[in-house]
């Protein structure tokens, strides 16, 4: 079975289904609501553990334990999962990040999202005891100070590091540098590179970085940065009815992280992480929808 870690953000998403985004000073009725564990590391390793493969959650959490009742929801989540949060570091007197997130009848989200600060000088005790067992390490760049130890034990293991660029920050950054695979959501590589189009804007950070590049976006196609032959290349995605885009982008990280881990190349492994996150967009419910492998074996076969 395939070990991965996750290090990053885990939060509790309070999840609501309206016809239509709510106007300013007006109030609507939702048709579903749903409280779920959400986070970019924390679904992606939910979503690794649906998958089959062994998936642990390092994420500074309010604490400690019992006093917190957001955090204590999320670890207990994740841990009926089959997520081993030995990782989290319940940080005294802070609280969890918690959101509330709309899903339209198009499925597509808008997020208020309250993140307590006191979380975020927070570090792991051991980082090289983190990483000793896992087979890679998947990382978003909520949490720059949290994540930095984990990446250099990483590094010092040699396994893929993977990072789940959500979040933008310059494009010179060390985490760029020094990861193995960058996938970026089509947001965040515009911010980050100062492009507005995605290819260049890939093209861009392949000068910057030796790792492998790709871009999300959505419905249109993945494109990655094909480096042996210097060009932009592209992966169409799977057509679905998207129902609830939440937690889409965090499927397909933990999937492609799984994928690599299992041996796959990096064209099999963007297919893989393609088919898990078109089926999460099936359904409503945030990272509670996360595909099974059986399910992301049957969609590959059929396609």
């Amino acid at each position: 079975m395939a070990n991965i870690l996750c290090a990053g953000i885990a939060a509790l998403d309070q999840v609501f289904r309206v016809r239509a985004f709510p106007m300013p000073d007006t109030k609507v009725g939702a048709s579903e609501f749903i409280t779920v564990g959400g986070g970019c590391a924390a679904s992606a390793a939910l979503a690794i553990a649906r998958l089959g493969g062994k998936a642990h959650l390092a994420a500074p959490l309010g604490g400690p334990a019992g006093s917190d009742v957001i955090g204590d929801l999320v670890v207990s989540g994740l841990r009926r999962e089959g997520v081993e949060c030995a990782g989290c570091v319940r940080v005294p007197g802070a609280r969890t990040t918690v959101s509330a997130i709309f899903v339209d009848a198009q499925g597509d989200r808008t997020i208020a999202t309250y993140r307590d600060h006191r979380l975020d000088d927070v570090a792991v005790d051991d980082p090289d005891r983190l990483v000793a067992a896992v087979d890679a390490v998947l990382v978003d760049n909520c949490f720059p100070d949290f994540i930095t130890p984990i990446c250099r034990a990483a590094m010092a293991r040699r396994i893929p590091l993977v990072v789940d660029a959500d979040h933008p920050g310059d494009d010179r950054q060390p985490l760029f540098t020094t990861a193995t695979h960058v996938i970026f959501s089509a947001d965040c590589l515009r911010a980050t590179s100062r492009i507005d189009d995605l290819a260049a804007g890939l093209a861009h950070m392949g000068k910057l970085t030796g790792a492998f590049l790709a871009v999300t976006n959505g419905p249109r196609p993945v494109l990655w940065y094909d480096r042996a032959r210097a060009m932009i290349r592209e992966m169409p995605v799977f057509a679905i009815k998207a129902v609830d885009t939440l937690g889409a982008g965090d499927v397909f990280h933990g999937a492609f992280v799984l994928a690599l881990v299992e041996g796959c190349g990096v064209e099999d492994a963007l297919r893989f992480a393609a088919a898990a996150a078109g089926l999460k967009c099936s359904r409503f419910g945030g990272s509670s929808v996360a595909p099974r492998r059986a399910e992301v074996d049957a969609l590959l076969a059929q396609s």
